[in-house]
This record gives C-alpha cells, sequence and structure tokens, in this order.
C-alpha cells in the first residue's frame, strides 16, 4: 500500500509511548479494513484497490437486475473471504481481550476475523458477510448454505472466466450476465440479503449502543487499521475524546481523527499490535 506521511513514522519509542499511555488502562479497539490487509483482504485505498463502487440498498431492493449483479459478484469474492484467517493483530487483540487488558472490540469489517481469532466481545458495526437473512419472513442462512445454491443454480459459474478484484466487503465488481439464477428463501420464496449494511443503510441503534456500551466501559481506545471516514466509527472516536480519555491511533496514512490522538503511529496494524500487547505484559 501506498503510504502518505503525516504524522513520524513508527519507531519503537511511539511504540513505547503508546504502551505507557495503555499501561493500567481498560482499552476498547475500534477496527477497519487495515486490519485484515495481513489476511489477504484488500483495504479501500491502497495501492491497486479497484474504485468502489458498493450496492445500495434501494437498488438490490427494488431491482432483479441488481440483485443479479450484487450476488454474482458477492459469491466470486465469497471464497476469498471463507478461506482467510485471522492474523497477528487479530490474535493480539483476542490475547489481551481474554487477560482482560482490554474490554472489547468494535469492527467496521464484515470479514469475522475478530469471531475466528476467538474474541467474544465483538460489536460488528456494518455486519457479517457470512450471515444471510431473508428480508420478508426473517429466516437466517449461513453463507455457505447459499453458496452451495448459487452453484447448484448456475453450474455454468464453474467454468467462466469471471475473475475479479476482491474488496473489502467481499463483492467483485462483474458485469451482469442474465442467465445467472438468484437465490431466493427456501421457506418462503423472499429476496435474500447477506447481514451487512449497504450502502444507503444505517447501522442499527441497537448495534451503535452495543458499541458505545463498550466504550463507556473503557478507559481507552484503540482505533486500528480506520481512517474514519465512516461517521460510524467517528461518533465513537469523538466520544472518547469528549470523556478525555487517551486514544491511540495506528494506520498508514491519515485518519479524521488524528488531531484527537494521544499518539498517533503511522504503520501496519498487525506488527503494531503485537508489539503492544507483547509490550503490556499480556
Amino acid at each position: 500500500m501506498s503510504i502518505v506521511p503525516s504524522a513520524p513514522l513508527a519507531t519503537s519509542d511511539v511504540i513505547d509511548q503508546a504502551i505507557e499511555t495503555l499501561r493500567g488502562r481498560w482499552a476498547a479497539v475500534l477496527t477497519g479494513a487495515g486490519i485484515s490487509t495481513d489476511s489477504g483482504i484488500p483495504d479501500y485505498r491502497g495501492e491497486g484497490a479497484p474504485k468502489a463502487h458498493p450496492m445500495a440498498y434501494q437498488k438490490f431492493m427494488e431491482s432483479h437486475r441488481h440483485r443479479q449483479r450484487y450476488w454474482l459478484g458477492s459469491h466470486l469474492g465469497w471464497g476469498n473471504f471463507a478461506r482467510a484467517t485471522p492474523n497477528q493483530g487479530h490474535t493480539a487483540i483476542a490475547t489481551a481481550e481474554a487477560s482482560s487488558a482490554f474490554s472489547g472490540v468494535v469492527t467496521q469489517n464484515v470479514d469475522a476475523l475478530h469471531h475466528k481469532a476467538g474474541s467474544l466481545r465483538v460489536v460488528d458495526l456494518h455486519g457479517r458477510l457470512d450471515k444471510v437473512r431473508c428480508v420478508h419472513c426473517g429466516q437466517s442462512f449461513t453463507r455457505g448454505a447459499i453458496a452451495e445454491s448459487i452453484d447448484r443454480l448456475n453450474p455454468w459459474i464453474a467454468a467462466t472466466d469471471l475473475d475479479g478484484h476482491v474488496r473489502p466487503d467481499g463483492d467483485v465488481d462483474v458485469t451482469v450476465t442474465d442467465e445467472f439464477v438468484v437465490p431466493s428463501c427456501d421457506m418462503c420464496e423472499g429476496v435474500l440479503k447477506p447481514e451487512v449494511i449497504f450502502f444507503g443503510e444505517f447501522v442499527p441503534p441497537s448495534v451503535f449502543d452495543q458499541a458505545a456500551s463498550i466504550l463507556s466501559r473503557s478507559d481507552a481506545l484503540i482505533v486500528a487499521g480506520s481512517s474514519l471516514v465512516v461517521n460510524t466509527g467517528m461518533r465513537l472516536v469523538s466520544a472518547a475524546h469528549k470523556r478525555k480519555i487517551p486514544i491511540v491511533i495506528i494506520n498508514r496514512g491519515p485518519t479524521k481523527a488524528d488531531r484527537m490522538a494521544t499518539v498517533r503511529i503511522e504503520g501496519g496494524t498487525s506488527e503494531t499490535l503485537g508489539a503492544i500487547v507483547e509490550g503490556l505484559g499480556v
């Protein structure tokens, strides 16, 4: 990924400063796409990242053709997500949580890697790609089951070269093919939708309340791998700043909250989180 310097590069001295800032404090962690790049999932702004055209909720619900495009692209990207495994950053957070050094994690990612790493107190702000729900009857499905259904309904996919760039939301930008059969609910024939927040949707108040609850019982905040351009995450950082608790930001490139940071580390999240957790004696 390209690095746009806006702060000093991460050094052992800066990491030591972060460790001393966090020592003896119960820290909440807010993560973004940057924490999952070492697991093979691209971020939105890295070098070579494709231009994002996120699916809009209204288009998905109103247009069969948009559902064709989404489900075909998402199906092609699903394998990359399903094979992804947690990296050092995810495991460091889970280890610190298990040792009561961290209070929990709020993630803007939909890859479920914090769950795979063993974190128990996880709030998925934007949902999870590995779960699917019928928007009509509410029946839930595993993503694996829906993937099997898509393969069965569309056997031609396996013999067709439809590869493309996978985005952090698991989607691949593809040209719609009229022959693609969209899966439907096997209970009511209703519309199926991954349990993720589409463009134009809002984070449910109950989910944001869960995230705010983790932050409210914490006395420090770590932001890892997010530029904080999404308002939901920025609201949490602003709440921490208002409470005047320490904020440690780890990211490659500038973030919207750099001016609020107690310690700002320019660098990769995986190795930096690993060093911080090790330094805390966890």
